[in-house]
């Protein structure tokens, strides 16, 4: 149990990376935006590039995996994370910067789908679920590390304590940092052995049997290899071709674990969580609690995701997928819908008051709005662009909506911290934990990368949107229409998802997947 712990949480750095990545960038792009002068849709772009080219990614991934092995990837997939990081940080424009964040991107998208196929494919029916959760548990790791590493970086450089970082290198820092676990990844994966499940496939049966030796023992190995080799031998829909393809997915005996399967892998993004995630500091200006207050919030957050995530991997093996992730769904669409209902209450003015206590250059322009009250955020906003141009209110929101600003902050807080707590213990672990088990081990990697695909390019769809969502329908509608979204999934959910507690790939395999 102790080596298949330790390549598990190797396997699963990808996530730890992915997660960095994703959490680092809601910081970079307070100061990378104004300074290549970025419009709401090139900043989803910079942010939102890597998901556009992983879903490519993930599309492609597990078919090759599915040919030449999991473990080849995954060291290629760390090297691409260390090329990113570098040219990321040395990025001189903004077309630079989304390239090098598109390479990361392909990355993680490999990365996404192969540790919870590999990982499942070492585990036993007992520790299954607990071993694929700590993909998702690296992932908000890797959430933890890059929020508190802006908040330091943000830190040290708005208390000028630093001789170093300055307002036009301080997000190079922050995207440069992540060179450092991606060395780490490169170096650890040498040390994992190849799939035994994929090495059954290739007809590799010897050297499948000491993988499962090396890591169960005798009398445990000699189980499995039973079980796996009566499975590939006797399903008829695994002899009948040697090869398969995207077609094969649609069979009718795939019927229903595709179906969950592209259900859950819509609904994991299409309800915002990457949009919370990356976009987390700008999304807690909007509550005016100000941009250093902000930045130590995306430290909560993440530890939020955390503590919920480890309790997931407590609880999976024993509640079972099932409750988790309807009990999960259920809380998303609460904490959404609070959140929506709080920034409808809100209202924006600005006084003289205020305004002189703004810190910036043609602060004096704003004083023909004193005395005017906007019940829309998206109203306020638009007219500050007006008056003070794109760039200068890019740099200055936290600051302008904490003076404008009134409503009860907490309560947007709570409901965020309750939509990240309730994802943290459902749809992030258990979506991976799912997918992992309810396809057959011939088409694992080819049917987990196109449901990747779909997860990617909602994904991407999302936080490309949001800059534009959040710009041209406010807040409040933003977070309504996740809410919604959300309450429908909990309901067809509730009537199809299956569970898959305590059975092993080829028991589910059997129980699930029916000519």
């Amino acid at each position: 149990m102790k080596k298949s712990l330790f390549v598990a949480f190797v396997v699963s750095l990808g996530g730890f990376l992915f997660g960095f990545d994703a959490g680092i960038i809601s910081g970079v792009m307070t100061y990378a935006g104004p300074e290549f002068n970025l419009d709401d849709l090139q900043t989803g772009w910079v942010v939102s590039s890597p998901s556009f080219a992983a879903m490519f990614s993930m599309l492609l991934a597990g078919g090759i995996s599915d040919k030449i092995g999991r473990k080849k990837i995954l060291i290629l997939v760390a090297f691409l994370y260390a090329l990113s990081a570098v040219l990321s940080a040395y990025a001189i424009s903004y077309e630079m910067l989304y390239i090098a964040r598109m390479i990361g991107g392909v990355a993680f998208g490999a990365a996404l789908i192969l540790a919870p196929t590999y990982i499942a494919e070492i585990s036993t029916a007992e520790s299954r679920g607990k071993l694929v959760s700590i993909q998702q548990l690296n992932i908000v790791l890797g959430f933890f590390a890059a929020f508190l590493s802006n908040y330091y970086f943000n830190e040290i450089f708005s208390s000028g304590e630093s001789n170093f970082l300055t307002d036009a290198n301080v997000w190079r820092w922050m995207l440069g940092v992540e060179l450092l676990p991606a060395i780490l990844y490169f170096i650890l994966l040498f040390f994992v052995p190849k799939s035994p499940r994929w090495l059954f496939v290739q007809n590799r049966n010897e050297e499948a049997k000491e993988v499962l030796i090396s890591m169960y023992g005798e009398v445990k190995a000699k189980e499995q290899t039973n079980t796996i080799l009566n499975s590939l031998a006797g399903i008829e829909i695994l002899s009948d071709e040697e090869n398969v393809n995207l077609k094969d997915l649609f069979k009718p005996a795939m019927k229903l674990v595709i179906t969950v399967g592209i259900i859950i892998g819509i609904l994991q993004q299409i309800t915002g969580i990457n949009a919370i995630y990356f976009y987390a500091t700008s999304i807690f200006k909007q509550t005016g609690i100000g941009t250093d207050a902000a930045f130590s919030s995306g430290v909560l957050l993440s530890t939020t995701t955390v503590v919920f995530t480890v309790i997931s991997m407590f609880l999976i093996d024993k509640m079972g997928r099932r409750p988790l992730l309807l009990i999960g769904i259920m809380g998303i669409a609460i904490s959404l819908l609070l959140c929506s209902y709080e920034f409808n209450n809100a209202t924006y003015e600005l006084t003289s008051e205020k305004i002189s206590q703004l810190n910036f250059e043609g602060k004096e322009k704003l004083n023909v709005l004193v005395g005017t009250q906007f019940d829309s955020d998206v109203h306020f906003k638009k007219e500050m662009k007006t008056i003070l141009g794109q760039q200068v209110y890019a740099k200055n929101d936290g600051a302008i909506l904490e003076a404008a600003i009134s409503m009860n902050a907490t309560l947007v807080l709570i409901g965020i911290l309750g939509f990240i707590a309730c994802f943290a213990f459902s749809l992030g672990p258990v979506m991976w934990v799912m997918l992992s088990e309810l396809f057959p081990n011939r088409y694992r990697g080819l049917a987990i990368g196109f449901i990747g695909f779909i997860n990617g390019f909602v994904s991407w769809l999302v936080q490309q949107v949001f800059p534009w969502e959040l710009s041209t329908l406010g807040n409040s509608m933003s977070f309504f229409i996740f809410g919604i979204i959300a309450l429908v999934g909990f309901f067809i959910l509730l009537k199809i998802l299956p569970e898959t507690k305590g059975k092993s790939l080829e028991q589910i395999e059997k129980d699930l997947v029916k000519a």
